[in-house]
């Protein structure tokens, strides 16, 4: 029995309308928006941490544990931090807890795609005063959540439609994931993946918009080449590397799952203490001040940690201790209800797996198992191995790496 022609229309939820066009019209706004507010929250993390690790005036990114400094300072740094972002809770909004990506979630399915206005301003504020002051996190899980939150409140103020607002709440988060890491495609993924629940004209139109002006903004704020330039030669593949990624990726599955349960269970821990729970943050800033008297280069961001790894210039030491240290202070401080950003953690916790399988593994290019470990991981956490194939590609533009990353990935993903 052929369908009836109003059946059809009823269907045809992937054409394109008019509405469409303006949706994505009102999305490029949003996506220059979200790009200068990455810039302006790395610059804030730049200006944080050098104040308090340094004691100089600056807005440039630097590593809390690049040089030396007073165990007091490593120790208390966090501590004073967690008290702030508690104080910013507390008083201010709720909603500056955590790393962004579940709450823009939580704002999809639960709140209408309605974000407070004033979370747009504390979130980075908190997330700079939690990763200035040495938490081992990301800037981009806030930026995420902070040019959603752009978005969602340019659709509330044009009255739209729920849908609409979910959309350009996305679109936001999407461009400001792609003005922090310069990876438009990985943004877009992420968006489809984790985001829209969708894969329809209506949101993903509009979502590549903002992400395409984002990038486009980026360039002259921040640079447009790769975050960790890959090192340049040829990748020696075979079926027997073929294979190694698989390994690689089933590694990469469990250490994922080790880290997410450590998050789930910090976060039981911390429910059960007989404090309120905006001295929580403070008591993870202890966890990491201790892991940075441990080991420093845990600290922070840890972009130059990142490129270490993905071009084979990192010790061994390094390694192992950033698999032991920043797994644990990053999993069981993020439990205590701080705010910042999951990716560049498992960037790093990623890289230093493959960095250790390197040391078994055959030779293909300098930093390639770590550049399949980072992959898998994030993949496995995320649960999204096309953005975690993706946004490793784009970080480095080992383009040629597309096929033992897919196989890693999709390996921790099934793990």
């Amino acid at each position: 029995m052929s369908a009836e022609p109003g059946s059809l229309r009823h269907l045809g939820d992937f054409t394109a309308t008019r509405r469409t066009l303006a949706i994505a019209a009102f999305a490029l706004p949003i996506g220059a928006l979200s790009a200068l507010v990455a810039w302006a929250l790395l610059r804030l993390i730049g200006l944080i941490t050098n104040l308090v690790f340094y004691q100089r005036l600056g807005t440039a990114l630097v590593a809390p544990g690049e040089g030396h400094h007073s165990p007091a300072v490593i120790l208390l740094a966090p501590i004073a931090g967690g008290v702030l972002i508690g104080l910013i809770a507390r008083f201010g909004s709720e909603k500056v807890r955590g790393h962004g990506i579940p709450e823009a979630i939580e704002s999809i399915l639960v709140s209408g795609s309605k974000v407070q206005p004033r979370v747009a301003v504390l979130k980075p504020l908190a997330s700079a005063i939690a990763i200035g002051t040495g938490g081992p996190f990301g800037a981009e899980g806030p930026i995420i959540m902070t040019g959603g939150a752009f978005g969602s409140l340019s659709a509330q103020f044009l009255h739209l439609t729920a849908d609409e607002r979910k959309t350009l709440l996305v679109a936001g988060a999407a461009a400001g994931m792609a003005a922090t890491f310069n990876a438009p495609l990985a943004s877009v993924l992420l968006a489809v993946e984790l985001l829209l629940f969708e894969w329809r004209p209506r949101s993903f139109v509009p979502v590549v918009a903002a992400v395409a002006v984002a990038t486009a903004v980026r360039a002259p704020l921040l640079g447009g080449g790769a975050i960790f330039p890959a090192p340049t030669g040829t990748l020696h593949l075979d079926a027997g590397v073929y294979g190694l990624c698989v390994v690689s990726g089933a590694v990469a599955g469990l250490l994922a799952l080790t880290a997410t349960t450590l998050v789930y269970a910090s976060e039981e821990g911390f429910q059960r203490l007989p404090v309120h729970w905006m001295w929580w943050p403070a008591i993870g800033g202890l966890i990491v001040g201790l892991g940075g008297l441990v080991v420093p280069q845990t600290l922070g961001v840890g972009y130059n940690v990142i490129e270490a790894e993905l071009n084979g210039s990192i010790a061994l030491n390094l390694i192992v201790g950033i698999l032991i240290v920043k797994t644990l202070i990053w999993s069981l401080s993020l439990g205590s209800g701080t705010s910042g950003g999951v990716l560049a953690p498992m960037l790093m916790i990623g890289g230093a797996l493959g960095g250790l399988e390197t040391t078994v593994f055959p030779a293909v290019a300098p930093g390639f198992w770590a550049l399949v470990g980072l992959a898998g991981v994030l993949g496995g956490v995320m649960r999204s191995p096309l953005t975690g194939v993706a946004f490793a590609i784009e970080l480095t533009h080992r383009y040629e790496a597309l096929l033992p990353l897919l196989i890693g990935a999709t390996t921790a993903f099934l793990v």
